[in-house]
């Protein structure tokens, strides 16, 4: 039984005893200590928005979440089976508080999760989250008597969310409706079956085939979207002679999409392609976290604009976009952040602004995506041991790589805002802790799998050293 406590909430699998897994217990002091926390900074508004993704535990998590803020005093809307994206949409639109996403994203169907919003719809910072978790650890509530409990409605808010990514000025309905395209959705079991079929629908598109199309939380493959986990949508692709398919996690922040021959287009050119469809419109900035591709940062500079790299997290990376004034940004999972409709990963906006791009572009996915800089991620990791001091590892590598960069002109730049990165000419290696394993994370990235391999191999002789 596992059970993660962190600033953007609780996680855990169902089950177990007190403070091992996920369970009632856990649930209530977790909605308390945010109810309180919101209570505490926002008195006059009382509104908290619930929407969940599919999964087996979710009906079971939601009455305990929305029983336990009304028992808090808390005001309830209740939006039901909804994408993460749609009730940080809700959460605006209804004025609220705050909100509360029951999803564990891309983990297996006995994890479950509590995502906690402010009032503008987006994560938590780390200073509000650590505010909620503080309040956690007091366990010292006090719930409302019989005349001050919260009241209760339930609402749908997709076609609300469908109506805000429809009147997006990039979004060319009428070339999608006319383009005749056949597309292959893996809604793998949840939220995303509902909710890309219907925008589908709403752009005009009728050839349309839903694989793992009924939302009961039972993934039938492992829901991270990623290449070995889709075999199924590839072959349904070349077998139905499709255009394009579009499949996304649990909770559709994420979009993964793959070409007509079956071949994936690649997680990380999700938001490299969106990036340059909008950028080829709107002059203006972006941001990805120091994990994601190069890719962006070259196209960003092919259309003149400036790029920024902002530390792991979507909270981190929306951060750096308000502060540099990026129209578009996000993370290189599949996550589409775009500004003019709100600051969130949002799956349905990536379809719509893909669809938009091939069909002005009038190529073949897989033309397309050999239209983009051709970069290779590789991911390793060191398991720790209790003798080994990361913070003092990450500062030696540091070091070493400050001092190499003064005689060696193939290192670019160092930076250790979130771990440590060093960007060399033809490639880059990002080291970081991980907040959920005793490891370290290698990534590394090059224009070869070889080369990017070389250079993880590199710095991680420098950490064993």
């Amino acid at each position: 039984m596992s059970l993660v406590k962190s600033i953007s909430g609780i996680r855990g699998t169902i089950g177990g005893r007190v403070g091992e897994g996920l369970n009632a217990l856990d649930l209530v002091r977790f909605t308390a200590a945010y109810a309180t926390w919101r209570q505490q900074t926002m008195p006059h508004n009382n509104t908290i928005v619930v929407g969940r993704d599919a999964r087996i535990s979710g009906q079971m998590v939601q009455q305990i979440v929305t029983g336990t803020l009304m028992a808090m005093g808390m005001n309830v809307t209740d939006i039901g089976l909804a994408t993460t994206p749609t009730t940080e949409l809700a959460v605006t639109a209804e004025k609220a508080a705050g909100g509360i996403i029951l999803t564990a994203s891309h983990n297996p169907k006995q994890w479950n999760a509590l995502k906690l919003l402010n009032e503008n719809g987006e994560f938590l910072n780390d200073k509000e989250g650590k505010a909620v978790l503080a309040i956690a650890e007091k366990d010292d509530f006090v719930f409302a008597d019989v005349d001050h409990l919260g009241q209760y409605t339930q609402k749908d808010y997709l076609p609300h969310h469908i109506e805000r990514v429809l009147a997006l000025p990039l979004v060319n309905r009428e070339a999608i409706a006319q383009s005749g395209l056949k597309v292959v959705v893996d809604g793998i079991n949840s939220v995303g079956a509902i909710a890309i079929p219907a925008l589908l629908k709403a752009l005009g598109i009728t050839g349309v085939t839903v694989l793992n199309s009924t939302p009961d939380g039972c993934f039938a493959h492992n829901p991270e979207p990623l290449p070995q986990h889709l075999t199924g949508i590839s072959q349904a692709i070349k077998e139905q002679k499709a255009d394009v398919g579009f499949v996304v996690d649990p909770d559709v922040d994420r979009l993964a999409i793959v070409c007509e021959n079956g071949e994936m287009f690649g997680e990380e050119y999700t938001l490299v392609s969106v990036s340059d469809y909008v950028l080829g419109h709107t002059k203006g900035n972006t941001v990805s976290n120091l994990s994601s591709s190069r890719a962006l940062r070259d196209i960003t500079l092919q259309h003149g604009a400036e790029y920024t790299a902002a530390a792991v997290g979507e909270v981190n990376v929306v951060t750096e976009m308000k502060r540099n004034n990026a129209i578009i940004g996000g993370e290189g999972n599949g996550g589409v952040i775009y500004p003019e409709c709100h600051y969130g990963r949002d799956a349905l906006v990536g379809v719509a602004l893909f669809l938009s791009l091939i069909t002005e572009k009038k190529k073949k996915v897989s033309e397309l995506r050999l239209q983009y800089p051709k970069y290779i991620i590789s991911k390793n990791r060191i398991d720790l041991t209790p003798d080994m001091d990361v913070d003092k590892v990450l500062a030696s590598v540091k070091q070493h790589y400050t001092q190499a960069q003064a005689t060696d002109q193939r290192i670019e730049r160092i930076t250790d805002i979130d771990g440590v990165k060093i960007d060399f000419t033809d490639g880059w290696v990002h080291l970081r802790k991980s907040n959920t394993e005793p490891i370290i994370r290698i990534y590394s990235e090059a224009h070869t799998e070889e080369r990017a391999n070389e250079l993880a191999e590199q710095v991680k002789q420098q950490v064993c050293r």
